[in-house]
């Protein structure tokens, strides 16, 4: 059977039939092909590979050579689902030539279907110049995680009325400078539903509450691959970690005494 490949139309579809969308990150094909063929909507190349495959505290040193190499590593293994790569810290900071260039480069060399720019008012001219181009833009509002230097912790954003009113002014510039859709991160539940109910355009949570258009986390997160990072939005649904260490000392075990490799797993 024939699969079609999901474009930025029909995720925007979603929210006006009614359909929760339901997004993950991915970093490898190997992930990827898994994802793509339990039917996820929406597979995002995240710079959170910094931390979870790179080890850094925080996404800044993630470089935009990183994220094409990722990208083009899930692209090229997905048949059906929406592929979008974030666009890394400094990628698009200091102008909208910059950012459109670079928007390019990530498209041009991954195979990717849109890219993914965290801000709001302050990056609403570079979304437009990247849209005006041809390439489908996802915004991120909220909790923006390259900006923790800025933020200083990774907060709940949204809780005072200042903070609040102006998430919701962001989300309607966002949508007028042509974002097929909207990441909400660490959002109060009212401010999240406020904005979903506001925009025409889908919002994705992630710490943002039941009443967003869809969800999305970290693939290592939801599959319980670090035992120590336990926040309240995160579901686990495996325990990988346990599961891979089983193995890994069942492993060692049979080296050691001997038991592997058997003659049934050997060559004559």
């Amino acid at each position: 059977m024939t699969v079609r490949k999901k474009t930025v139309v029909d995720i925007v579809n979603m929210k006006r039939e009614g359909k929760k969308i339901a997004a993950l990150t991915a970093y490898d094909c190997t992930f990827a092909r898994i994802l793509d063929d339990a039917g996820i909507d929406l597979i995002l190349v995240g710079d959170s590979a910094g931390n979870v495959i790179a080890g850094h505290d925080t996404t800044i040193p993630v470089k935009l050579n990183e994220m094409i190499y990722h990208g083009r590593s899930v692209a090229r293994c997905v048949k059906q689902a929406l592929v979008v790569v974030d666009m890394p810290f400094g990628s698009y900071q200091v102008s909208d030539r910059q950012a459109l260039k670079n928007a390019i480069r990530v498209i041009k060399h991954t195979g990717a279907d849109a890219v993914k720019l965290e801000g709001g008012r302050e990056v609403a001219s570079s979304i437009r110049r990247i849209v005006d181009a041809g390439i489908p833009v996802m915004g991120h509002l909220g909790l923006l995680p390259q900006s923790i230097r800025k933020i200083g912790r990774y907060r709940v954003v949204g809780r005072d009325e200042k903070e609040a009113a102006r998430l919701l002014e962001d989300a309607k510039i966002l949508e007028e400078a042509g974002c097929f859709s909207i990441v909400l991160e660490k959002v109060p539940v009212t401010i999240a539903r406020k904005i979903t109910e506001t925009i025409s355009i889908p919002t994705i949570g992630i710490g943002a509450g039941p009443y967003t258009d869809g969800q999305i986390l970290v693939i290592y997160d939801m599959l319980g691959m670090n035992p120590e990072f336990k926040p309240r939005f995160v579901r686990t649904y495996a325990n990988l970690y346990e599961a891979i260490r089983n193995a890994t000392e069942a492993y060692i075990a049979d080296v050691r005494n001997g038991s592997f490799p058997d003659l049934k797993e050997s060559y004559e």
